[in-house]
């Protein structure tokens, strides 16, 4: 718990950076704009390829295939949930809300969530988790806000985004090792992806410079964060229990599965929205939100899951 409680901290201090740095004009909405975009194509997808590298226990093969299969099954529930979930709201905000139930922040949030609860087996099996969540991320997650309706044109752009190729470029390495790539370049990706939290959450500290405190959270937003943090982890909990009962689910597994479905919005929720001009400030109060809330909701999951 403390542990987490010293993550959120950090989280929250960065946003905080940046939201200082653009209420004092230390960067303008320009430069702001022009950071969005190196985070996107430069540093989120070189933290992705570098993610992908883990050592797994020799007897964790079993449990590794579980935990893929189920979190393959969870993407597909959140995917058709984040579709038909809110008919009632304008365009940019279904986009920022499908992409906010299809995207958690798992690859942040749940790795040093599964290593605190689990150990070091945790940390493994939540990579494996992630692969499925990455390649949804940045495949069906793009999709939703490009807006295309060229299912051929949109599907280019979203096999060339710099953080698609990223993803299949992981999974090779994760697969033959790192000895295909030299170690001088792997440092390099390591060192570049290492600034994409700091970075990524001072995005969102510029995004937020510009929303009304008062206008911080509302009924929408408020819902989300219900079914995002308590409503998702509580179904696939449900079904955890099934699947263990059967068989199909053992040791670590059905607990870290509900851990990782319980994360919140993820940064790229806002960065994307502010990329595609789909209400970047609603996405903003998503993050946010969700963020502050998961804080007791993870406590409360991790206590009935050990």
């Amino acid at each position: 718990m403390v542990a987490m409680l010293e993550l959120q901290f950090i989280i929250f201090a960065l946003i905080g950076i940046g939201f200082l740095t653009r209420r004092k004009g230390m960067v303008s909405g320009e430069g702001q704009k022009n950071l969005t975009d190196i985070v996107i194509n430069i540093v989120l997808p070189c933290n992705i390829v570098t993610s992908f590298i883990q050592e797994f226990p020799e007897d964790a093969i079993q449990e590794c295939i579980q935990i893929f299969l189920i979190s393959v099954g969870i993407q597909f529930f959140c995917l058709l949930y984040g579709k038909v979930a809110y008919p009632k709201e304008t365009v940019e905000r279904q986009k920022c809300l499908s992409y906010g139930i299809i995207c958690s922040n798992a690859g942040f949030l749940g790795n040093p969530v599964a290593a605190g609860v689990y150990g070091p087996i945790g940390l493994a099996l939540a990579s494996v988790y992630l692969i499925p969540v990455r390649v949804m991320m940045w495949s069906e997650g793009v999709a939703v806000f490009s807006g295309q309706s060229d299912r051929k044109g949109a599907m280019k752009k979203i096999v060339t985004h710099p953080c698609v190729i990223a993803c299949f470029l992981g999974i090779i390495l994760m697969l033959t090792g790192t000895s295909m790539i030299p170690v001088t370049l792997l440092t390099l990706l390591q060192t570049i992806g290492r600034c994409n939290t700091a970075l990524s959450m001072m995005v969102i500290g510029m995004i937020l410079s510009a929303i009304d405190p008062h206008n911080l959270i509302d009924a929408t937003v408020a819902r989300y964060t219900v079914e995002r943090l308590l409503l998702i982890p509580g179904v696939i909990w449900i079904v955890m229990r099934f699947l263990t009962r059967a068989g199909l689910a053992t040791g670590i597994v059905p607990g870290l599965s509900v851990l990782l479905a319980a994360m919140p919005a993820g940064a790229t929720t806002s960065m994307l929205a502010a990329k595609y001009d789909c209400d970047p400030e609603f996405g903003t109060r998503m993050v946010i939100l969700s963020t502050l809330c998961s804080i007791p909701t993870r406590f409360l999951w991790s206590m009935l899951m050990t």
